[in-house]
């Protein structure tokens, strides 16, 4: 019963062994810093996107909807030849760092958010440009307005850019270095403890994990319920 992992990871989780708080506290802050930076830069960008019209739209739309697709190892090798020593952005020596794992996350998150924004704008406007031009309301004025009344379906796409920082391991592992106490996220610790044999402390970072994703999702469901409810 004592090589039992899923005892071990209960009694982990239970005391809160401080080594499992550390990882999932700086899981935490890199992923909801990349959503927050991503957000600030791909919602005013994917409404743009879908508003304003100028010469190679289209090839800029098809390329963020490309790289909504991006392989997670590539986007952590260009961040990786970016901060390295020898690479334009050295100076500033952030590779193994958090904030390198933030920006790594951020190229992630980014065109996921820039996609859904721009869709979502989209749709919006064609069904309330003429009720917003009768207000003396131009494209760009509009955009505040399109994205409160989208805020629903932004949260999707904020959560699932998130559910992809969450789960992330190729590029926070090449730019980050998996060290412990500095740069260990939880999922990176997952593979490292698995390898290990340390059972208990992988399960206990998976089913944190696994409560964080459900918790989150459960709450954009209960979010867009009330939304509907409130909307009939």
């Amino acid at each position: 019963m004592a090589d039992n992992p899923f005892l071990a990871a209960f009694g982990l989780i239970a005391q809160a062994d401080p080594a499992l708080m550390q990882i999932i506290g700086l899981s935490l802050r890199v992923s909801l810093s990349a959503v927050a930076i991503a957000c600030l830069i791909g919602l005013p960008l994917g409404a743009a996107l879908a508003l304003v019209r100028f010469r190679g739209r289209s090839g800029v739309i098809v390329t963020f909807n490309a790289l909504m697709g991006l392989p997670p190892v590539v986007a952590g090798l260009v961040i990786y030849l970016l901060l390295s020593r020898s690479g334009p952005l050295g100076s500033l020596s952030l590779l193994f760092t958090p904030w390198a794992m933030v920006l790594a996350q951020t190229v992630l998150i980014l065109p996921i958010i820039v996609s859904l924004t721009r869709s979502m704008v989209e749709d919006l406007w064609e069904e309330y440009r003429d009720q917003l031009r009768s207000l003396g309301s131009t494209r760009l004025r509009a955009v505040p307005t399109l994205l409160w009344d989208g805020r629903v379906s932004l949260l999707t796409g904020v959560l699932a850019g998130f559910g992809r920082a969450s789960a992330e391991v190729g590029a926070v592992l090449i730019v980050g270095g998996n060290i412990a106490g500095h740069t260990r996220t939880m999922t990176t610790a997952i593979t490292l403890e698995t390898n290990r044999g340390n059972l208990g402390l992988a399960v206990a970072l998976g089913l944190i994990l696994l409560t964080i994703t459900f918790s989150l999702n459960g709450m954009a469901f209960a979010v867009a319920q009330w939304s509907r409810r409130r909307g009939g």
